[in-house]
């Protein structure tokens, strides 16, 4: 576990001094707009840093083309985010032709990669500010030196072990919630670059959690995803020496309706973890499982520190203690050296486990891992026909797993208007499915009791069982 470097309550109001010399500025940017890549924690990491720009006295603009700082919050976990996030960046540069006082940053972690800085000057010399993973909390301070001087501010720290609390934040939704319990992975999968990126793992105090959630329940918060790169390794070695599942248990305790978390890695899925989730009532029916591979020499050259029978044996544990619980998972195809048969595992792994759903991936190689030195890489080609397979052959375990849900009964809480449907409702289930249906909209922000009648090709149809609101 690694040591957690605190931020003190002395430079917190350092940036929050500013953040006060910021909105005093002549001139400084007035709107922001922040684009976000990759998983629920940049996401997190988004509001964090929308809440510290209004703190700055900016609001948010309806478009990156009208917005007067334009922030990319990266990924890095596979090549074709990166060079989505750096050709956009790119585009930004010929919108600045029409708004010469554009500023554009990057942050995140495709920034906190080494030697990305001194790749960041050399070749894009048009950004104007970059920070990484471990110095969000100076963004006041960051970006009033850019705005103030005209000239780039680079500052990517080496270490990625600082935690402050009591950010500001602006959540994406009043009903549900991020709340992020710990930070960095421990594990070095050897395809991995997070570890690199977020650091080793550190887990945030008890209390501080505790009390996070308290303040979002009394504000009308529904539903919280508990993040983490690992979750169940939650306060293995800290200060508290506290299992993941003794956290959720306190966390039932709150008041909170309802707990999703993710993500969990299936060596560290305890006995004790399954117990809690089938007695606590707040904890959801799902589960995020990546598995990765159905072969065992495949994911012993990942560095996963499980085989494809204990994995299903895990699965069969969760199952048994919980009938109705939906898993989706993470696969990976073509990693090196894969052959026709180890794919096959996968393949038939995939049969055997029947997912909700699964996010499917070809293999990137990540400079810096250890997967990036094997030999055995496999042809583009092969590796599109692989992926295809492997995703026709869940999208028919999706369709029939979907179908089954039709007469159940489940709990939506209910978010908005469907995406593509404005005249329905829309929301999750305990499974984490998507539910469209008809009714008022005094109902969002609301759990109601839905019947599912159909299904579609991600989501279910349904209907209110009754229009009293929980």
């Amino acid at each position: 576990m690694s040591e957690i470097i605190r931020i003190s309550e002395e430079e917190l109001d350092r940036q929050r001094a500013w953040s006060d010399a910021f909105a005093a500025l002549p001139h400084r940017p007035e709107t922001y707009y922040i684009v976000t890549y990759g998983c629920q924690m940049n996401a997190h990491d988004s509001e964090k840093i929308a809440g510290i720009l209004e703190s700055m006295g900016m609001r948010p603009a309806s478009e990156r083309t009208q917005a007067d700082f334009v922030l990319h919050n990266t990924c890095c976990i596979r090549d074709n985010a990166e060079r989505k996030a750096l050709g956009n960046v790119t585009w930004l540069k010929e919108v600045r032709r029409d708004r010469p006082g554009m500023l554009i940053g990057v942050c995140g972690c495709m920034v906190q990669q080494p030697g990305m800085a001194a790749k960041l000057l050399r070749q894009y010399p048009f950004i104007d500010l970059a920070f990484g993973t471990g110095n969000l909390y100076r963004l006041p301070e960051l970006l009033f030196r850019a705005a103030e001087s005209g000239k780039r501010v680079i500052d990517i720290p080496a270490e990625e072990s600082t935690l402050a609390e009591s950010l500001p934040i602006r959540r994406s939704s009043p009903f549900q919630a991020y709340v992020t319990i710990m930070y960095g992975c421990n594990n070095y999968c050897s395809y991995c670059i997070v570890p690199y990126v977020r650091g080793r793992e550190r887990s945030r105090r008890s209390n501080d959690i505790l009390r996070e959630i308290e303040e979002l329940q009394r504000g009308g918060v529904r539903e919280i995803m508990l993040l983490g790169q690992n979750v169940n390794s939650y306060g293995s070695g800290s200060e508290e020496d506290i299992s993941f599942a003794s956290l959720l248990r306190m966390i039932g305790r709150t008041g909170i309706e309802r707990i999703r978390f993710m993500t969990s890695h299936p060596k560290d899925l305890s006995d004790e973890l399954i117990d809690e989730m089938a007695h606590n009532p707040h904890i959801l029916r799902h589960f995020h499982l990546p598995v990765q591979s159905g072969s065992n020499r495949v994911l012993q050259a990942m560095n996963r520190r499980y085989t494809r029978e204990k994995y299903l044996e895990r699965l069969s544990a969760l199952r048994a203690a919980m009938p109705d619980i939906g898993v989706t998972t993470d696969l990976i195809v073509a990693f090196p050296g894969e052959t026709e048969a180890e794919f096959e595992d996968t393949l038939s792994l995939t049969e055997e486990a029947q997912f909700d759903s699964a996010f499917t991936f070809i293999y990137s190689p990540r400079a810096g891992t250890k997967a990036a030195q094997l030999p055995g890489a496999i042809m583009p080609e092969v590796a599109t026909e692989r992926i295809e397979r492997l995703i026709a052959l869940q999208e028919g375990i999706t369709d029939r797993i979907l179908a089954e849900q039709t007469g159940k009964r489940v709990n939506v809480l209910v978010t908005g208007h469907a995406r593509r449907e404005d005249d329905l409702l829309t929301g999750k289930c305990e499974r984490n499915i998507s539910v469209n249906f008809p009714g008022p909209d005094e109902c969002i922000g609301s759990i109601v009791p839905v019947e599912i009648t159909s299904a579609k090709k991600t989501t279910l149809r349904g209907k209110i069982i009754k229009e009293q609101t929980a």
